[in-house]
């Protein structure tokens, strides 16, 4: 708590107001027996370039931030890192910046890392994403939000994270809590930036299973880029299932980018991707 604290007082003046911290499990959050995690700490890094990350989570919490002019629309952001780390500053509180600057609610989620089960390396993550979108619905008067546009965004393992929570918000692995649980806690619309693990990169071009689109599954917009190594094949097979289904779904595939580009800046047209995303809000009136 200590550490993460630290590292958002260092960004707090770019955003209207001193961000609001919420624990996700005030019991304390549900492990298997016998786990056990080191000390939660930032790895350091290897250059003046390299990009923030944190690890050992096992207080898992939100951080809320407002707009200066807030419309109403939040969105609950996931930082990627593999299910093993948080890149917790270009995938989590740049996005929450830039989306404050649409006037929208920025909550970055500190979700639990590293993976508990190479077997189901999101089972922590999930029920973390599960319990957040809870506590904001809870909390979406109070916070000034709309209920009906409550979204989600993630990067890589966080896409894949996202994705979860979009397709499986509802299939709970821990015992709810109705102060802080909600019986639905699918989000309105969601954002994979270029989600990892749904494809195999043996077999790129068919969905695993699990990752079935229902007739309830909200609006989806997804962004990848062609040369990732995780296959952008992922985002077009799920837009396609989604089509099959006439539900309304927007696909941004840039020809070079790689992996893990975030908010950093290369001087390519895949930097662009977060304005693609804010039309694609406007066009579907999430932002006014």
């Amino acid at each position: 708590m200590k550490l993460i604290t630290a590292l958002l007082l260092v960004s707090t003046s770019v955003f209207a107001a001193e961000p609001i911290v919420v624990k996700l499990w005030p019991g304390g959050a549900p492990e298997k027996p016998g786990v056990k995690i080191e000390a939660e700490k930032e790895v350091p890094k290897k250059n003046v370039e390299d990009v923030q990350r944190i690890t050992n989570v096992t207080d898992p919490m939100i951080t809320v931030f407002k707009p200066e002019k807030p419309n109403g629309t939040s969105v609950l952001v996931c930082p990627g890192g593999g299910y093993g780390i948080l890149a917790y500053e270009h995938e989590g509180s740049q996005v929450c910046e830039f989306m404050n600057k649409h006037g929208v609610t920025g909550i970055l989620l500190k979700y639990r890392v590293p993976k508990r089960d190479p077997n189901d390396p999101s089972r922590e993550a999930l029920q973390d994403a599960q319990r957040a979108m809870g506590i904001i619905r809870h909390h979406a008067a109070e916070w000034g939000l709309k209920p009906d546009r409550i979204g989600i965004l993630g990067f890589s393992a966080g896409g894949h994270l996202t994705v979860m929570t979009t397709l499986h918000a509802n299939e709970r692995t821990y015992t709810t809590d109705p102060a802080l649980d909600v019986e639905d806690a699918t989000p309105n619309f969601a954002v994979p930036v270029y989600p990892a693990y749904l494809v195999s990169k043996e077999e790129p071009g068919k969905l695993l299973p699990g990752y079935e689109v229902t007739a309830k599954s909200p609006p989806m917009c997804l962004i990848h880029a062609g040369d990732d190594p995780w296959p952008a094949t992922a985002s077009a097979l799920l837009y396609l299932e989604y089509k099959k289904l006439n539900i309304s779904c927007e696909l941004h595939i840039y020809a070079k980018g790689g992996h893990g580009f975030g908010m950093r800046k290369s001087g390519g047209p895949v930097n662009d991707w977060p304005d693609r995303v804010a039309e694609w809000m406007k066009s579907m009136g999430y932002i006014p």
